[in-house]
């Protein structure tokens, strides 16, 4: 059964948010023990998000190639070279998983709750109800602000149903807080 959905929409125009800029499906696992996905309308994570993780493990890399080359040039130690030939291996397998990996995090606004789908091998699949929200918070570092993305992180009062949406652009971000909080102050429940 389809339900409606809060629909984060500009307050001005009343239009539909752009989502340009984000990927345009989710992907979904293959095999017939995979988690469902569901009918409602899913929305994705900023394609910024990827070049983000990419940064950050291409910069990884580099400090560790340089710890190993100052270990080596000034010591003449080897030992170095093995456990950053570790490092730069899961590196490298990470900037090959990152951008498949990317498309698999979504989120889907439904009438009582928000439910936050993101994993390829190891899937997680969280509801989280929109009375039991306890904060409703923003950050971003110095790259995300360069790249205009963000991230937003849910609270309630039971630990395992937190969830952190990343990469999602700042202004959705800004307004999916909005519309949640809204939402949230509405089908407040007791604890």
């Amino acid at each position: 059964m389809m339900t409606t959905s809060p629909d984060p929409r500009n307050p001005a125009t009343g239009s539909p948010t752009p989502i340009d800029e984000t990927f345009t499906s989710i992907l979904e696992p293959r095999g017939s023990s995979r988690l469902p996905l569901g009918d409602g309308q899913w929305r994705q994570l900023s394609r910024k998000y990827v070049i983000g993780q990419i940064v950050g493990y291409l910069v990884l890399m580099v400090l560790a190639a340089a710890a190993v080359l100052t270990l080596w040039l000034m010591f003449e130690a080897t030992w170095p070279f093995i456990p950053g030939a570790i490092m730069f291996a899961v590196a490298l397998v990470a900037l090959v998983v990152t951008p498949r990996q990317a498309r698999s995090i979504g989120y889907q606004l439904r009438e009582d709750d928000l439910v936050f789908r993101r994993g390829i091998l190891w899937q997680r699949m969280v509801s989280v109800p929109y009375g039991r929200l306890q904060l409703v918070d923003i950050t971003h570092g110095p790259l995300d602000r360069m790249l205009g993305i963000a991230q937003l992180k849910l609270v309630t009062a039971a630990a395992s149903t937190g969830v952190t949406i990343p990469g999602l652009p700042q202004a959705d971000a800004e307004q999916l807080r909005d519309t949640l909080i809204e939402v949230a102050e509405t089908r407040r429940t007791g604890l």
